[in-house]
């Protein structure tokens, strides 16, 4: 299609989408209202998260969407067509109770509403989490999040101020019971950091402090209500900082896999250099002393779908879905977290191309 064509198509869009454009403008009064207060003494309660309930003898299945992060023009240039083939397809073949989105979602306006409209009309809850570029091609961040709070099936909440946009919790209930927690985070955009041996480093933010209390106080919370740790998977955009150490340490880059003691239990290849924040926020180590979190799963490094287990955690990349921003043939699709009676669940990749 040529880009005269695409252009016409969007000055079209622009009009017809003109009321979606607009409503996040007229609805931003009071920003500050949409975003909860929170502090760690406060109790949590069963209704804090939005609970789904799985059907007793079926797996819950997850299906994770990442980095579709198309532009305006080439989404009327046809890459919008070719990824939305590609979600039919994974919806229509993996049945999910529940579609998430792990961040660098659209980038730019009308991109934005085509993807929220058309994730929306599968009639499937569905839950984003921002990533860096969330924002940067469309009117505000906080644009997008209010498209999302306003679709009708997403189950996105602002969460607690002062945390960036988006972190909340979605509890998975059998027979009434929680059998496990998917955390939805920020991790916002870049920054200026103080490492550990007091240089001053710019790059990929991460997890704030403070959004590291809250998890803490959430894993806690929900197994205080259950009566034990409840099994959760975490999904967030940028990495944790172990993708890169591991990356650096145990993997073969000439024969594309995992060694030492990686190399069983993990699949996929690092095609590029893992971004994860600048400095290491040792979020895995409160993971892995609170024993809740089994699964993360990541986007941001497009040609990665790696997937191991670090310290009992499988950290997992999400497959990219469709060929906007780069891409490589071979690499894009979306990925799976099937969660089962137990609470235990299983991370799978289903390839598009």
């Amino acid at each position: 299609m040529s880009k005269i064509t695409a252009a016409v198509k969007m000055v079209i869009a622009f009009f017809t989408l003109f009321a979606q454009i607009v409503a996040p403008l007229t609805g931003s009064f009071g920003v500050e209202t949409f975003y909860e207060d929170w502090s760690p003494e406060q109790a949590y309660t069963e209704d804090y998260a939005v609970e789904l309930e799985k059907e007793p003898g079926k797996d819950f299945v997850v299906l994770n969407l990442a980095d579709i992060q198309m532009d305006d023009m080439e989404y009327y240039e046809g890459f919008g067509e070719e990824a939305e083939a590609m979600i039919t397809k994974l919806v229509e073949e993996q049945q999910p109770d529940l579609i998430t989105l792990s961040g660098d979602n659209a980038w730019a306006t009308l991109a934005y509403i085509n993807l929220v409209n058309f994730i929306d009309s599968f009639d499937i809850p569905w839950a984003p989490v921002m990533g860096n570029h969330d924002g940067q091609g469309c009117i505000s961040e906080f644009w997008c999040a209010y498209l999302f709070a306003d679709a009708e099936n997403c189950l996105w909440k602002f969460g607690p101020a002062d945390m960036g946009h988006g972190n909340y919790i979605i509890n998975i209930t059998e027979n009434g019971e929680i059998i496990h927690s998917l955390f939805m985070m920020d991790t916002h955009n870049n920054g200026v950091f103080t490492d550990e041996n007091g240089n001053i480093v710019e790059g990929y933010d991460h997890l704030w402090d403070n959004q590291i209390e809250w998890y803490k106080w959430a894993v806690n919370g929900i197994a205080a209500t259950e009566g034990h740790v409840v099994e959760s998977s975490a999904i967030m955009h940028i990495p944790v900082y172990e993708m890169k150490t591991v990356w650096e340490e145990y993997y073969d880059k000439e024969n594309d896999c995992f060694t030492g003691p990686y190399a069983e239990g993990s699949f996929g290849v690092i095609h590029e250099t893992p971004c994860p924040g600048a400095v290491n926020n040792h979020f895995m180590d409160v993971v892995t002393e609170l024993g809740s979190t089994k699964n993360m799963i990541f986007g941001h490094d497009h040609v990665c779908n790696a997937s191991f287990v670090y310290e009992g955690v499988r950290l997992s990349y999400g497959l990219k879905l469709g060929r906007a921003c780069y891409y490589e043939e071979g690499l894009q699709g979306g990925s799976t977290l099937s969660i089962h009676s137990d609470g235990s669940a299983t991370f799978e990749h289903h390839f598009c191309d």
